[in-house]
């Protein structure tokens, strides 16, 4: 019986499987879609819904949870850089940065919305292995 395993493996070790699903949400938060197989983006829409979730909440503690589940790394700026940001100038800042900055204004922009922030869209089958291909992306509401 599979009472309490809700985790999808996908022939992972627990360790590839959580860099894997950051560096996907790090995606599909910069980008609001992208292309990968079913299974992935079907176990993927659950990380990406709660991540939502906490940013709505826009409280210290929500955005460390974030900085968690991306496993974003702040490498501190320079002090060229800091006063270039203190202006308003955030070219300056990581990708990693910038990804929490995205989130924040998913937070806003479904603020109204009480749940199911991603669609998946089935898309073809992959000519090598004819793995189902999809696209998962965030509404746009």
């Amino acid at each position: 019986m599979r009472h309490l395993n809700q985790t999808c493996k996908l022939n992972r070790t627990v360790a590839h499987r959580r860099c894997m699903f950051a560096n996907m949400l790090k995606s599909l938060v910069e980008h609001e879609s992208i292309q990968t197989t079913l299974p992935k983006a079907k176990a993927l829409r659950r990380y990406a819904d709660r991540l939502i979730t906490l940013a709505k909440k826009n409280t210290l503690a929500s955005k460390r949870q974030m900085v968690a589940e991306l496993m974003v790394r702040y490498n501190p700026l320079t002090p060229k850089e800091q006063r270039a940001a203190k202006a308003g100038d955030t070219s300056a800042y990581n990708v990693d940065r910038k990804v929490i900055q995205k989130l924040e204004a998913l937070g806003v922009r479904f603020a109204a919305r009480q749940g199911g922030y991603t669609r998946i869209v089935k898309q073809y089958r992959r000519v090598g292995d004819n793995a189902e291909r999809c696209e998962i992306q965030y509404l746009s509401e």
